[in-house]
C-alpha cells in the first residue's frame, strides 16, 4: 500500500514524499497535515516527528525524551499516553520503553510546574509515539490519535471484517474512482458488514473519510489551530453535499440475514443508507439487473478454517 499512500499524499499537497517500510514520510505545513488527517483513505496514522535521539540504553532514552520541552505541547491538566514499538535494538521490551518515556515526561513536568499530567490509555488528549529502530528513537506526536481506519461508521463487524483503509486501497487498485466518474455500477456479492460498499460510496461521492470522526490527536495540542481545521471541515461538508448528487449505483448482497442487518446499520451510521442498496441473496442466485450499467464486481470472500 506504500505507493498508493505516497500518491495520495502528493495529491493532498504534501512535499518531499518518500516511501518507507510500511508507510511514507513527507513535509507539509500544519494546514496540509490536517487535510491529510481528514482526507487520507490509506494511512493508519499521521505522526509529527518531534525528535530523533540515540537510545541504546534506558538512560539515553530517558535523556532524549527529556530533551523535548513537553510544556510547549500540552499542560499538566491534559491526559497523555505512550505507544512504543521496537525493532533491532538493545532495549527489547516495549512496555519498559513506554514506562521510561512516561517517567521522563512526568518528571519534567514535576520539575518545571510542580505537577504532572495523568496517563489515559483510551482517547488521551495527547498520544505520543516512539519507534525505536537500531537504537535510535523517533519521538512523534500522533496527530490522528486513533487509527485512521476507524472512520466512525462501523458499529459492528461481521465474521471477518475488512479494515476500512485496506478496503479503500483495494478499490483504488481496482480503478473504482474512474469507473465511478463514468457512472459505472459497483456490486459486492459477498458484502459482509458493508465496508467495501461504504468506502466505494465515499470515494464516488468525494466524501472525506475522516468527516464522521469525533476524536483527533491534535485537538488538545497547544499548537492546534482550530480555525484552519474548521475551514477544512466546512469544505469537506460542501464537497460531500455536491458529491452525493451524482453517486452511481452501489449494490451489496449476502446470504446471511444477520450480516445484511449489520451492513445496513453501518450504512445508516455512515449516513449513506439512501445511496447503497443491500439485499439478502446467495451468490449462486445473484444476477445483474437488466438495466445495470457496466462497472466493477468486488468482494472479500470468506476463506480459511475459521470461516
Amino acid at each position: 500500500m506504500e505507493s498508493l499512500l505516497a500518491d495520495e499524499l502528493r495529491a493532498l499537497g504534501a512535499s518531499d514524499v518518500c516511501e518507507t517500510r510500511a508507510g511514507a514520510s513527507f513535509s507539509a505545513n500544519l494546514s496540509t497535515a490536517y487535510r491529510i488527517c481528514l482526507w487520507s483513505r490509506i494511512a493508519n496514522r499521521i505522526l509529527l516527528v518531534l525528535a530523533r535521539v540515540p537510545a541504546a540504553t534506558p538512560e539515553a532514552l530517558y535523556s532524549g525524551v527529556q530533551g523535548i520541552q513537553w510544556g510547549q505541547h500540552f499542560d499538566v491538566n491534559n491526559t497523555f499516553a505512550v505507544e512504543f514499538s521496537i525493532s533491532q535494538s538493545d532495549i527489547t521490551h516495549s512496555h519498559f520503553g513506554a514506562l521510561k518515556t512516561k517517567d521522563a515526561i512526568v518528571d519534567q513536568f514535576r520539575e518545571q510546574y510542580g505537577d504532572r499530567p495523568s496517563i489515559q490509555t483510551s482517547n488521551p488528549d495527547i498520544q505520543i509515539n516512539i519507534y525505536l529502530f537500531r537504537n535510535e528513537a523517533t519521538i512523534s506526536l500522533d496527530l490522528s490519535g486513533a487509527s485512521l481506519h476507524r472512520r466512525g461508521y462501523r458499529e459492528e463487524g461481521a465474521t471477518a471484517p475488512l479494515k476500512e483503509n485496506l478496503a479503500a486501497a483495494i478499490l483504488l487498485r481496482a480503478g473504482w474512482p474512474d469507473i465511478a466518474k463514468q457512472g459505472g455500477t459497483l456490486i459486492d456479492p459477498m458484502c459482509g458488514s458493508g465496508t467495501l460498499l461504504i468506502e466505494a460510496a465515499q470515494i464516488a461521492a468525494d466524501i472525506a473519510p475522516g468527516l464522521s470522526r469525533d476524536y483527533w490527536g491534535f485537538q488538545c495540542w497547544k499548537q492546534f489551530v482550530p480555525a484552519s481545521w474548521q475551514e477544512l471541515i466546512d469544505e469537506a461538508t460542501n464537497r460531500r453535499i455536491a458529491g452525493l448528487v451524482n453517486i452511481p449505483d452501489i449494490c451489496g448482497y449476502d446470504s446471511n440475514p444477520k450480516t445484511v442487518r449489520i451492513a445496513e446499520e453501518n450504512t445508516l451510521q455512515a449516513d449513506l443508507k439512501d445511496y447503497i442498496n443491500i439485499e439478502q441473496q446467495d451468490i449462486k442466485t445473484c444476477a445483474p439487473a437488466s438495466d445495470i450499467k457496466p462497472g466493477l464486481v468486488i468482494c472479500n470472500p470468506p476463506y480459511g478454517h475459521r470461516m
